[in-house]
């Protein structure tokens, strides 16, 4: 029969190669790596129970991919990115409401980023980011007097 130690062992070795197969942005590798770190603790302590071993890979999976989101997700550098893509709006965009926009050749809900301004139709506008399928934008006169 196979020892605990061992089984953590071969499941780590195979959730690691599974994220080289199938990249889930290192989900798997990161359940791999906490896999060993059990497999090597259950060495060292022999006499923990499995049920403290699958609670501690529990742990270890679920701290490493919050530490690696942290560590992967970029920073917002600024209300409004150099790259920053240009739209017009279609409609009237009354303050605090839903208008259109056309960015690229499509036609887009968008949204004021302050909502104390209303734009009129025909306003350049930058996009700052975007929510779903709402554009949030910002009229150009605001950016560039």
């Amino acid at each position: 029969m196979f020892s605990p130690t061992l089984l953590w062992f071969i499941a780590g070795a195979i959730l690691c190669f599974m994220e080289v197969v199938f990249p889930t942005a290192f989900v798997e590798f990161i359940m791999g790596v906490a896999a060993i770190g059990v497999g090597l603790l259950a060495l060292i302590l022999p006499f923990l129970p499995f049920p403290a071993q699958v609670l501690l890979w529990l742990i270890f999976t679920t701290g490493g991919i919050i530490l690696s989101r942290r560590s992967f997700t970029p920073k917002r550098r600024s209300r409004l990115l150099e790259d920053s893509r240009q739209g017009r709006t279609i409609t009237p965009i009354a303050a605090g409401e839903c208008g259109r926009v056309v960015c690229d050749g499509n036609s887009w809900q968008a949204r004021c980023e302050d909502e104390a301004l209303a734009l009129d139709a025909n306003t350049p506008v930058f996009i700052v980011r975007r929510e779903g399928n709402t554009l949030i934008v910002l009229p150009q006169s605001v950016i560039q007097p």
